[in-house]
């Protein structure tokens, strides 16, 4: 007769089940800013009964995306120990080109495709600049953030685009990217899913992923082990150009037009959606299943801050005290300092 395993046996195996899966770097994090997601809506829905609402809540589902975006880029970029200033700016850029180019009679598809290359020139000169001339990020990237931003104010000679018009492949890309549904899902959701399903697979299962990693955890150690850092770099860099592209077709979409003002802030939404989301800021762990938790965060208080007639000013400053917050918490955890003020043994 073979023999059983006693109850406390495969207690200690569920337990060890468990263990392990918390020990996934940056799970803990990933968990925490989840919960962080559920007690924002059980709060907000106690405050106003229409905050749970359909309606509320497919505008809340539509409202993630660019945050989602922006997140990606930027937390995949936070990974490798650096940081990327242009997003907000490549997304203005990509709101201007795309529309301008519509308003002046261009083909939508050509003037998508003319607007992802504008953004990946971004995006590669951002890699040469911080990965091969080993300029600081924040430099660097603030140098290109504003050279977007002049030439997304540039596009349409310093005005916003008039409508992008209501022709079949225009209204398609709005719908594609803002209005259209399947089923009570918004497309643009499933957009910035299936983006984020694409990254996080390469995150997690290929090797530009773990050399995305490595660069962030030592830079050093990771060239020494083969890794090409400037190839690397750039990579993620590009990443996060394509993933503000998007961002902007996104934000053009829902105006129906270009605005010059498009995507200001939105370094800083990128960086909040990260942190909250567990990245660490100084690079090499985090997960970015956690932005999509961060993403909704911002989200669900810009939502629900705005629903409780909370003033703009307001709602700025209890989301950068959550922001400068977040990254506190992962530098004295990264540290080894607990709250205390005392060193870990």
């Amino acid at each position: 007769m073979p023999a059983t395993k006693s109850k406390p046996e495969a207690a200690v195996k569920q337990q060890s089940g468990l263990q392990k899966f918390m020990a996934i770097p940056g799970m803990a994090s990933v968990i925490t800013a989840f919960a962080g997601v559920v007690i924002l809506m059980v709060i907000f829905a106690m405050m106003n009964r229409n905050f749970m609402g359909k309606n509320n809540l497919m505008s809340l589902s539509r409202s993630i995306v660019p945050y989602l975006l922006v997140g990606i880029g930027q937390g995949i970029v936070c990974i490798t120990g650096n940081i990327d200033l242009s997003i907000g700016s490549v997304l203005g850029m990509s709101a201007m080109i795309s529309a301008t180019l519509i308003c002046n009679g261009v083909n939508p598809i050509v003037a998508v495709i003319v607007d992802l290359v504008a953004c990946l020139a971004v995006g590669v000169v951002n890699g040469i600049l911080v990965g091969k001339f080993k300029l600081p990020p924040f430099i660097g990237t603030l140098g290109t953030m504003t050279i977007c931003r002049g030439l997304a104010e540039l596009a349409n000679g310093n005005y916003n685009t008039g409508d992008i018009g209501s022709a079949p492949l225009a209204q398609g890309l709005r719908n594609l990217f803002y209005y259209g549904r399947v089923g009570v899902v918004y497309s643009g959701v499933i957009v910035a899913l299936i983006i984020w399903f694409v990254f996080n697979y390469i995150m997690s299962y290929t090797r530009m992923g773990r050399h995305i990693y490595a660069i962030g955890s030592n830079v050093d150690a990771a060239r020494l082990s083969g890794v090409d850092v400037f190839k690397t770099t750039t990579a993620a860099y590009l990443i996060s150009a394509f993933c503000s592209c998007v961002a902007g077709l996104v934000v053009m979409a829902a105006a129906g037009m270009g605005s010059m003002q498009a995507g200001m802030s939105y370094e800083m939404y990128g960086v909040a959606a990260a942190v909250i989301g567990g990245i660490s800021t100084l690079g090499g762990s985090g997960l970015l299943v956690g932005v999509i938790a961060g993403a909704s965060v911002w989200a669900i208080l810009q939502n629900g801050l705005n629903m409780a007639s909370v003033p703009v000013a307001m709602r700025n400053i209890i989301i950068g005290i959550i922001v400068v917050a977040c990254v506190l918490l992962d530098i004295m955890r990264r540290s080894g300092i607990k709250i205390g003020g005392k060193k870990k043994a």
